[in-house]
C-alpha cells in the first residue's frame, strides 16, 4: 500500500508560534512513514514558498503544522487550489476549530457542552468578567494552542495582566468559566461514518498545570491511557466528541480536550485538527492502547488524504 502514495511531502515547521513543536512532529512523522516504506520528504513551510511546495510534486503531503498558517485552513485552501491531497480536515473546518470562539458557538447551536464564556476585546475593561462569569476563570487567545497565553485567573485582580498576556498572541481573548475536575483528552480517526475515537488519556500534571513545560518538555506529566472511568462514561464521552468532530465537519484526524467535573459531567474545550505527533503527544499514546503503533498511525492518517472541495473541470 505505501507505494500507492507516490512522493509524500510531509508539511512541518511553519510561522506559527508552535514551530518548534511542528519541526518535532514532523521529524517523527517523515521518519515513521519512511520505516513504512513510503517515499516521504520534509517540506518546512516556514523557510519555503509555496511555489516550491508546487515544484515538488508531491502527490499527497501529511500535513505536520500547529496553529496558524498550518491548522487554521490558510494552507488547506492553497492545497486546494494546487490540487495537493492533504490530510485533516479541509480550509472551513480547520478555520472554525482554530477559532475557539467560533467552535464554541457552533457546539452550543448542536446542543453540545461547554464551559460558559465571554469575549474580551485587548483594549476592554474587563473588571465585570469575575462576577459575570465566576471565579477561577481561564483566559487565553482564541487562535492559538499549546496552552500558549493561556492563564488561570483565581481573583479579579488578575484579570488585566492575563488580557495583557493573551493579547500578545491575539487580537481578543477568550475568557472561559474554569471546570474543576478531570482533564480528559480523546483522539479521533476517521471523517463521517467512519469516525472512530481512540481510547480517552487522562492527564495528571504537576499541580494541575499541564502547561507549555509540562506538554512537550519536563517528564513530569503522567497519563493514563486507557483513563479509568466506567465503560458507560467512557462510551458517553467518545460519543459526544464524535458529535462535536462531526458538528465542526472535521475529517481524517483530531484530538478533542474535554473536562470532566466532580458531577462527572464532561465539558468541550477545544478540538485540534492538527494534533502533536511528537514523543510526548497523545493521539499516538491513544493509537498504542488501540493497538496501533506510531508507524501504523501514520499511514493510516495519510491514506485519508485528499482535496476536499470538487473539482469543476
Amino acid at each position: 500500500m505505501s507505494q500507492s502514495f507516490g512522493r509524500v511531502g510531509v508539511l512541518y515547521g511553519g510561522n506559527s508560534a508552535e514551530r518548534e513543536v511542528s519541526l518535532n512532529s514532523g521529524a517523527g512523522v517523515c521518519a515513521a512513514l519512511r520505516e513504512e516504506g513510503v517515499d516521504a520528504h520534509l517540506f518546512d513551510t516556514g523557510a519555503r514558498s509555496l511555489a516550491e511546495l508546487a515544484a515538488e510534486g508531491f502527490d499527497r503531503v501529511f500535513i505536520a503544522l500547529h496553529g496558524r498558517y498550518g491548522e487554521d485552513g490558510t494552507l488547506q485552501g492553497a492545497l486546494e487550489l494546487l490540487h495537493i491531497p492533504y490530510t485533516g480536515s479541509g480550509p472551513l473546518a480547520s478555520c472554525l476549530a482554530m477559532d475557539k470562539i467560533a467552535t464554541k458557538r457552533l457546539w452550543l447551536q448542536h446542543g453540545l457542552p461547554t464551559p460558559r464564556f465571554e469575549e474580551l476585546a485587548c483594549d476592554a475593561d474587563p473588571s465585570g468578567l469575575a462576577e459575570a462569569l465566576g471565579l477561577p476563570l481561564i483566559v487565553k487567545p482564541p487562535h492559538e494552542g499549546s496552552t500558549l497565553g493561556l492563564t488561570r485567573v483565581d481573583s479579579a485582580s488578575q484579570l488585566r495582566n492575563a488580557q495583557t498576556l493573551a493579547c500578545r498572541f491575539d487580537e481578543l481573548a477568550l475568557v472561559e468559566q474554569f471546570i474543576q475536575g478531570r482533564e480528559l483528552t480523546v483522539p479521533v480517526l476517521g471523517t463521517g461514518a467512519a469516525t472512530r475515537p481512540l481510547p480517552i488519556i487522562e492527564i495528571f500534571a504537576p499541580e494541575g498545570n499541564y502547561d507549555y513545560q509540562h506538554k512537550y518538555v519536563s517528564d513530569d506529566t503522567r497519563y493514563d491511557c486507557p483513563a479509568d472511568l466506567p465503560a458507560e462514561l467512557t462510551q458517553h464521552i467518545q460519543g459526544l466528541v464524535v458529535r462535536a468532530y462531526r458538528a465542526l465537519g472535521c475529517e481524517g484526524w483530531g484530538r478533542a480536550d474535554v473536562m470532566l467535573d466532580e458531577q462527572n459531567r464532561p465539558w468541550l474545550l477545544e478540538m485540534n485538527t492538527s494534533p502533536g505527533m511528537t514523543s510526548h503527544s497523545l493521539v499516538p499514546m491513544g493509537a498504542r492502547a488501540a493497538g496501533m503503533s506510531y508507524g501504523q498511525l501514520c499511514v493510516e492518517i495519510l491514506s485519508t488524504a485528499r482535496c476536499k472541495m470538487r473539482q469543476t473541470a
